[in-house]
């Protein structure tokens, strides 16, 4: 059993954070491959991630206001082992029907695992460091995925797909089986009531849960919106390619600023840059605004997200605030990829840049008003 602050527990927890994220760069490969793949409408494709995305935000939803009262040493592990399984069932059959059940459960299991990781990242001694390295390693994790992957859909098929997230998870299962710490708990701590979180709290929540929202509606159409413009598959897939490239740049750059960064002024600002450039995605009518757009697209959100996971850790120091930082990020993309078909369907691609707009207001709107908690009144968690 390792302890929170040593150089084993914190491999443990940046591969578990790389695990259970995995989803978020995979989501443009994911609904193309259902697509183009498996035949499926582009709201059925939407559905089935939904579905998995779904089950995380339950999974996380019920058990991070547990947090300091879970075996979280055991559940880590457990969670990926079965989440791999469901994956690799996933490989084995065709068609919506067969694949909505194994999206769901696996999607349960990976919320179980993600939220204790997250909530002992808050528990480390610097929260905002080890989530910025977990976003390195995704970012890494990332760029492996959109070289690997196409290639080898291509040859071997769309059920590569799954096998290859499905090692994915039993890789995470295995990392943290033998090097996950056990945050400290104390007996009182566990048989007392949960404080209340500060309005503060749900306030950078809410925050985040708009920014996933509009990370998620954009991303997983990323890779539709230039094959339905035109754009040559190479020319596609060398902007996904760069994407993961800059994305594995926020979070060593989120680290190194983050003495000299507010949190608040760079949530603010990341909530409104992030759906200027998602208008430029949607918008543009060339290839140089696309790929400029793609590229910057997700070093928006994980540059913000790393300063607001650090501040949560820090106006929130139980760690159950953090521990349900799967609900926030993909509470809206469990939503955003089935919402995001169907205006699609009904109204084309533009369409998606207004709401993003629309949410980049309430987001900025909601990081202004998340201060220190003792400028705020608590209210029930």
């Amino acid at each position: 059993m390792s302890d929170v602050t040593t150089k084993p527990a914190s491999a443990a927890l940046i591969t578990g954070h790389m695990a259970g994220m995995i989803d978020m760069p995979a989501l443009p490969l994911w609904v193309g491959i259902l697509i183009s793949g498996y035949g499926l409408a582009p709201a059925q494709a939407g559905g089935l991630v939904t579905l998995f995305l779904g089950g995380v935000v339950m999974s996380s939803l019920l058990l991070a206001p547990l947090f300091h009262r879970m075996p979280v040493r055991w559940l880590v592990p457990a969670g990926y082992a079965i989440s791999g399984g469901c994956f690799l069932v996933m490989a084995q059959v065709q068609g919506f029907a067969a694949l909505s059940a194994p999206h769901l459960v696996a999607g349960l299991f990976t919320g179980m695992s993600l939220s204790m990781v997250h909530g002992s990242m808050a528990r480390a001694a610097n929260p905002h460091r080890i989530f910025a390295l977990g976003g390195l390693a995704l970012g890494v994790s990332g760029i492996a995925l959109f070289i690997v992957l196409p290639p080898l859909v291509t040859h071997h098929g769309p059920q590569t797909l799954f096998l290859l997230l499905g090692g994915i998870m039993l890789l995470g299962a295995l990392v943290t089986l033998f090097l996950f710490p056990q945050p400290p708990r104390q007996a009182a701590a566990r048989a007392a009531p949960a404080p209340r979180f500060s309005r503060a709290t749900w306030y950078g929540m809410m925050g985040v849960l708009c920014m996933a929202f509009v990370q998620a509606m954009i991303f997983s159409f990323a890779e539709r919106i230039g094959a339905d413009r035109g754009f040559a598959p190479d020319l596609v897939q060398r902007a996904l390619i760069l994407s993961g490239f800059v994305s594995a740049t926020p979070a060593a750059m989120a680290a190194l600023l983050q003495h000299r960064l507010p949190p608040i002024p760079v949530a603010m600002a990341g909530a409104i840059l992030q759906a200027v450039v998602a208008c430029v995605i949607v918008g543009g009518t060339g290839y140089p605004a696309y790929l400029a757009g793609v590229m910057l697209f997700s070093f928006v959100m994980l540059f913000t997200h790393t300063f607001v996971f650090g501040h949560l850790a820090r106006i929130e120091p139980s760690g159950r605030a953090n521990a349900a930082t799967p609900a926030m990020v993909m509470a809206g993309s469990a939503t955003a990829p089935l919402l995001g078909g169907m205006l699609v369907q009904i109204s084309g691609y533009g369409a998606l840049g207004i709401v993003a707009l629309c949410l980049a207001a309430v987001a900025a709107w909601g990081f202004s008003r998340s201060r220190l908690p003792d400028t705020a009144q608590p209210v029930s968690a």
